[in-house]
């Protein structure tokens, strides 16, 4: 099955779990920076796997956090998780929006488009009065997922190089405006404080409205307030998990050409590197 719109409802993927079994349910919390959710009470919707963005689906062979992947370990994971290429795929995180927009990049970049986020995530689900769980669910068979990684939807530090000058893309950097402006440290050791240059700013918050997604008419006008030059979009956080909060964003609005700046400042601040940097 398809939904009509990327970001759904809480309402409208129950009455979808009622009708349909090809929908795959994912988890994909992850911890934010000094905020955790280990050792509160675990609440899930029914029949929700694991989408693991910490470990399993993060390329430890990288001194960088939260790194993608390679296209045949993604495509082993999601076969694990009973994945098919005809499955309808509905993420969410346990915060609201945070981690669900990372694993709609990671499925986007690796060529599977039948995904979808719930909108507000479990809070949203919760403040619905629908059931929920307290453990995850396991696949009952391997799925036939085929992975293919998609250059187009990804940037990398040679990428960021070869473009940030020009007027072919618009680079939005998720971080607060004390970490952009370099007045506020960074949270990792080892990282020059500022922004690359020639990026705007634009702090994941402001693109929810709590929770949730403003909707697209605001959305629009939030990116448009930034006067963009271009009509490909690429953002860069910390690490790339508040960037796709972005990313989704700019394609809720008609962005199509939309691309994750992996390393973000992770790599491009890292003092021995000396990239080019502004304050």
């Amino acid at each position: 099955m398809e939904f009509n719109y990327s970001l759904i409802t809480a309402l409208e993927l129950a009455k979808a779990l009622e009708n349909s079994d090809a929908i795959v349910l994912l988890d994909c919390t992850i911890d934010k920076i000094g905020k955790s959710l280990k050792g509160k009470k675990l609440e899930l919707i029914p029949n929700s796997l694991f989408f693991d963005i910490e470990n399993k689906l993060s390329d430890k062979k990288s001194q960088l956090p939260h790194t993608l992947v390679s296209a045949d370990v993604f495509e082993q994971e999601m076969q694990q998780l009973g994945i098919n290429k005809d499955s309808t795929v509905v993420l969410y995180d346990r915060w609201g929006i945070y981690s669900s927009p990372r694993a709609w990049w990671m499925f986007k970049v690796m060529g599977f488009d039948n995904v979808y986020i719930l909108n507000g995530g479990l809070p949203n689900w919760k403040k619905s009065k629908l059931p929920v769980v307290n453990s995850h669910s396991t696949a009952s068979s391997k799925g036939d997922f085929e992975a293919q990684f998609r250059a187009d939807w990804y940037a990398d530090k040679d990428f960021i190089l070869q473009h940030y000058k020009g007027k072919k893309i618009d680079i939005f950097d998720a971080r607060s405006k004390g970490r952009f402006t370099g007045l506020v440290p960074e949270p990792r050791k080892g990282l020059n404080g500022g922004h690359i240059p020639h990026s705007k700013n634009l702090p994941f918050d402001e693109v929810l409205d709590g929770d949730k997604y403003w909707d697209t008419q605001e959305l629009t006008s939030i990116f448009q307030s930034l006067k963009p030059v271009s009509d490909e979009h690429v953002f860069t956080c910390g690490s790339g998990i508040t960037a796709s909060i972005l990313a989704f964003a700019s394609y809720l609005t008609g962005t199509k050409h939309i691309r994750v700046y992996d390393g973000s400042w992770a790599e491009w601040g890292i003092e021995d590197l000396n990239l080019p940097t502004k304050k």
